[in-house]
């Protein structure tokens, strides 16, 4: 069993900056991507952008420039530094990390951060 913990989120101007920290703890074997996802009030759940185990990243159009995705595959954690926050940014951040375990290939999702962009 794979556990994600996050940190981070809450509230911030427009404009402003917040670091989402997601770590990844159980039996692991080798992580395949770890990202983030959102979902804001009334709609679905979409990728904000995720990197995989070779480093390649992939962000949604509507961050790309402003959000910045890296990991840290010896402490197991994935970040998203985000800047020049937007109001439509605000959502609840899932962490989602996707690989391979001791019961066989898994995909675990942290429990949700609020990050809320409002003057």
């Amino acid at each position: 069993q794979v556990q994600l913990v996050e940190s981070g989120g809450g509230s911030v101007q427009p404009g402003g900056s917040v670091r989402l920290s997601c770590e990844a703890s159980g039996s692991i074997f080798s992580i395949d991507s770890m990202g983030w996802y959102r979902q804001a009030p009334g709609k679905e759940r979409e990728l904000v952008a995720e990197i995989t185990s070779g480093g390649t990243t992939n962000s949604a159009k509507s961050v790309k420039g402003r959000f910045a995705i890296s990991r840290d595959d010896a402490a197991l954690t994935v970040s998203l530094q985000m800047n020049s926050l937007k109001p439509e940014d605000t959502a609840v951040y899932y962490c989602n990390v996707r690989g391979g375990g001791v019961l066989g290939p898994f995909e675990s999702w942290g429990q949700g951060t609020q990050v809320t962009v409002s003057s």
